[in-house]
Order: C-alpha cells, then structure tokens, then sequence
C-alpha cells in the first residue's frame, strides 16, 4: 500500500521531504525462523538503484513463536559483495560462519557482517530462547559495498547495546543509538566502506528530534512501536517505513505517543547493481564468477 505525499507538505527549500509512506507488504518466512516484510527492494519506488546502498530491508515485525526443542532459523547460505546489518529488538539470534565468527545477538545488539569477497553464514533463534518461546522483532539490512572493497576479505563486528554511544535527547525526548555515522558529534559504533548513518531512536511521548544528512544521501525511516509525525505534517504508524525525497537536507521527526524509529541515509554508490540471490556486485560476469566459486568450494566451509 502507498500513499502519495501532497506538495503541501513541504515546508522550506532545505526541507528533506517525505516522498512516500509504505504499510507492510504481505509477510513471508525466511528459513522456518524469521517471519518478514520485505520493504527494499520494493518495487520501482524503492529498488536497489534507487535505495542504494541500502539494497535490501527484511523487516521481522513483532511475531511470538512457540516453545520448541527444535532449531528454527535460515541454515548455510552463502553471500558476497555486500554487508548484512542484523538489529534484535525483540529475541535472540544466534550465528556461525565460515570465517570462524559465531555468537549470540541479544535484544539491542548489531551484527554487522561484511561478507565481501565470500562468506558461509547460518542464522537461527538462540536454544534458551527457543525453549521459552517468546516475541521476536528484528531487522535485516544488506548494505551494498563499493566496487573496490566487494572482493576484500570479510570481516565481522559484533556490537553489544553497551558498545552503542547514546545521545540524549532535550527535555528527557528520548535517545538516539548511534550504530553507524554520526549524530551532533556523537559517533556510531561500527566502520563502514562508505558513508552510512544508521541509528535507532527511542522516543519518549513528545519526544522530538532533528536530522541533517545531504540532499544525494538516500534516506528513510522504520517505525518500529509508537508512530512518528515528520516535519509536522506526514504520520508514519507503527510497521510503516517512509522514504525521503532527495530534495533538502534537515527533517524533523516527533512522537504523542513514544517510538522506537530506525533511520537510514546514505551516499548513493552510482555503480552498476548485479544482484542474483545471495550475490550482488557489479556485472553479470562477477555474478557467475561468484557460483563458480561458491561451487568450487572457495567461500570456505561450514557445517550444517
């Protein structure tokens, strides 16, 4: 479902307008594990080449799972040529890889995994958790990597909510998590291959903030619980994700009833996207270059 933003609603020439709210697509499982919402790539209003560097957002709303001795999840599968940004809200998800990598994502940790030039990776709901049962609420992002570092080696940061500098918002509003880029000079935790700002905002009823990121950046938001009200005309609602015009810098985002709001901005790599499955780089030849080598063994091994 979209809905088209008036020309009314925009406020100053420097005003970063919303372009279009998206309620969830129909959700679907990755795996028998994550329950998801597809918004990136969405359609022509929001593909890879227009969301660039953001190529993919798997949105897991709020979904209770059952008690179970099983282990739900998404078994090995390989990728390179990007990065996947993992963020717990709700439940815990644990991992292993090929590079030797494994752990445990508690609720407010980050993964960032940089897959590059290859890597075996295997994600499923932590055993404690899955011998309770409970919600779980999490996003996934693929974030495209330059055309310079796609065959560089992978690497893997594992951030912990602790490891996240906070920035306090005025009159008690809330807080801003950096995960990536920087807030009024407060710094994110992870190192990026390009500019990215990545935070989460946890907003207090009346909650207010303000965001400045350069007209070309690609830009957009996910409201997670509560609702946000940009630039005090378009109301976002719990679920929705907004994307921005590329048309100003600064935006302002509130809430009557507390959120918890992802935003996302960042510069538009203009490179050609070549994207099959689990492989996005730069050419068609790169992509069959990629199963050959995924074929022959060469994205290590990893065991079911």
């Amino acid at each position: 479902m979209e809905t088209k933003i008036s020309k009314s609603a925009k406020i100053t020439m420097k005003t970063k307008n919303v372009e279009l709210v998206l309620s969830p697509p129909e959700p679907h499982f990755v795996g028998d594990g994550f329950r998801v919402h597809n918004f990136i790539p969405g359609g022509y209003r929001a593909d890879m080449e227009r969301m660039n560097p953001f190529i993919l957002l798997d949105y897991g709303a709020k979904f209770y799972f059952s008690p179970t001795d099983s282990q739900r999840g998404v078994g090995v599968h390989p990728h390179r040529g990007f990065e996947t940004v993992t963020i717990a809200y709700k439940g815990k998800v644990a991992h292993h890889d090929s590079a030797g990598h494994s752990g445990v994502i508690g609720e407010g940790d980050v993964q960032w995994m940089t897959a590059a030039s290859g890597i075996l990776h295997k994600e499923y709901h932590e055993k404690e958790f899955s011998k309770k049962g409970g919600d779980m609420q999490m996003v996934q992002l693929w974030v495209n990597l330059p055309a310079r570092y796609k065959m560089s080696k992978p690497k893997y940061q594992s951030i912990t909510n602790d490891q996240i500098n906070k920035f306090e918002l005025a009159s008690e509003g809330g807080i801003v998590e950096v995960i990536a880029g920087e807030y009024k000079g407060t710094k994110g935790a992870a190192s990026t291959f390009s500019p990215v700002n990545l935070f989460n905002v946890k907003m207090n009823n009346s909650g207010k903030a303000d965001f400045s990121f350069p007209a070309s950046y690609n830009t957009a938001l996910l409201v997670l619980e509560g609702n946000a009200i940009v630039n005090k005309t378009e109301e976002v609602l719990t679920n929705q994700f907004a994307l921005f015009q590329n048309d100003g810098e600064d935006f302002e985002v509130q809430s009557d009833n507390g959120a918890v709001i992802l935003i996302m901005s960042g510069e538009n790599l203009n490179e050609p996207i070549a994207a099959h499955g689990p492989f996005v780089m730069n050419s068609r030849q790169e992509i069959l270059q990629a199963f050959d080598d995924y074929q022959k063994g060469k994205f290590g091994y990893l065991e079911a």
